[in-house]
C-alpha cells in the first residue's frame, strides 16, 4: 500500500459509486433504479440514523442522471437566507442540462421560517429542478414538505453485510486483522457505517488493525452503559446516576440504537435467564414508548429505571 492510499478517507474513497455497490435497502435502489432508468426523479425525502446510507444514495442518483447539481450541507447552511438566495438562484436561471438537482443534506438543521420558503420553491420551480432532502430526524421537517416528497426510511444493513464490506476495505488496503477485534468495532459502533470504517482505519498501525477496547468503550456511550449494567448490583444508586450522566454527556437524542444495542447484549448484563424475559419487556416498552414521547431522554432513563432495579 503506498503512501497516497494510506492518507486517503476510507469513508470517501469506499464510499458506494453505483447501486450495485450500495449495501442494503433493496426495497429503496429498486425504486431508484427505475428513476435512473427513466432519467427522471420525484422530490425525494430520505430519512433514518446517520452513517447509514442516505447522502451516498443521494450522490448515486444525481451521479447517473442528466443534471446539474446544488449540494448544501444544511448543519451548516441552514437560514432562510440561505434558500431564498443559494437555492432560488440556483432554481429559478437557465440550465445547461435537462434538470436541476438539489441536494440538501441533514434538512432537519434547516429552520422552521427556511422550510416554509423552501416548501414554495419545490412548487414554483417543479418543473424544472427536484430536491433530494437526507435527514436524521424526519418529525423535524414539516409536513408541507413531507406531502411534496416521495418519503423513504433508510435502515442500516445487517452486522453481516456491514462485516463483509468492513473485511473488503480492509484486504484492499493489505491490512491483517483478527475476527474479534473487528466484531468488536461493529458491535461498539452499529449501525453507524461511517463510523465503523472510520474507526478500523484509525486503529490500523502500519498494515494491521490493533485494537484498544478500553479506547473504544471509553468513545462509545452505548459500551459505557453496558460496562456499567455488568456492575449494576453492587449499586443501583451509583449505576443510575452514573447512567444519566453519560446520556447527559453524549448528547444522544435518538435512541433507537441503543435498545436494540441492549437487546443484542442482553446477556452481558443479564445472564439469568429468568431476568432476561423481564428486561426484554422493559426494553420493548420503552421503544414503543419512544415514538410518542417529547423527551426521548426523560423516557429512556424512565426505562434504566426499571433496568436498574430488576438486575
Amino acid at each position: 500500500m503506498d503512501d497516497g492510499k494510506r492518507n486517503t478517507l476510507w469513508t470517501e474513497h469506499y464510499r458506494p459509486k453505483d447501486l450495485d455497490t450500495y449495501i442494503g435497502n433493496e426495497h429503496i435502489t429498486s425504486k431508484v433504479k427505475i428513476f435512473i432508468q427513466n432519467e427522471d426523479i420525484p422530490h425525494l425525502l430520505f430519512h433514518g440514523i446517520q452513517g447509514t446510507g442516505k447522502t451516498t444514495l443521494a450522490k448515486i442518483i444525481v451521479n447517473h442522471i442528466d443534471c446539474d447539481v446544488l449540494y448544501i450541507n444544511a448543519s451548516d447552511e441552514n437560514s432562510v437566507e440561505v434558500v431564498r438566495t443559494k437555492v432560488k438562484n440556483f432554481a429559478s436561471t437557465i440550465g445547461f442540462k435537462p434538470m436541476k438537482v438539489v441536494i440538501l443534506d441533514e434538512a432537519d438543521f434547516i429552520t422552521p421560517n427556511g422550510q416554509a420558503a423552501l416548501r414554495n420553491l419545490m412548487e414554483t420551480f417543479s418543473r424544472t429542478t427536484r430536491f433530494i432532502l437526507t435527514c436524521n430526524y424526519l418529525e423535524k421537517i414539516i409536513q408541507p414538505i413531507q406531502s411534496r416528497c416521495q418519503t423513504f426510511g433508510v435502515e442500516p444493513p445487517s452486522k453481516n453485510d456491514v462485516g463483509a464490506h468492513v473485511i473488503n476495505i480492509l484486504k484492499t488496503e493489505g491490512v491483517t486483522f483478527g475476527k474479534q477485534d473487528l466484531v468488536t468495532i461493529i458491535n461498539a459502533n452499529y449501525p453507524d457505517i461511517r463510523k465503523i470504517i472510520n474507526t478500523c482505519q484509525l486503529h490500523t498501525i502500519g498494515d494491521k488493525l490493533v485494537v484498544d477496547k478500553q479506547s473504544i468503550i471509553e468513545q462509545n456511550y452505548m459500551l459505557k452503559i453496558l460496562e456499567i449494567l455488568k456492575k449494576a448490583g453492587n449499586s443501583k444508586q451509583k449505576a443510575f446516576m452514573d447512567i444519566r450522566q453519560i446520556l447527559a454527556d453524549s448528547k444522544v437524542k435518538q435512541f433507537e440504537p441503543l435498545y436494540r444495542f441492549l437487546y443484542d447484549n442482553i446477556s452481558e448484563f443479564a445472564p439469568d435467564i429468568k431476568k432476561q424475559a423481564g428486561v426484554i419487556l422493559t426494553i420493548a416498552e420503552a421503544q414503543y414508548q419512544d415514538a410518542v414521547v417529547v423527551d426521548k431522554e426523560i423516557g429512556v432513563m424512565a426505562m434504566f429505571v426499571n433496568l436498574v432495579n430488576d438486575l
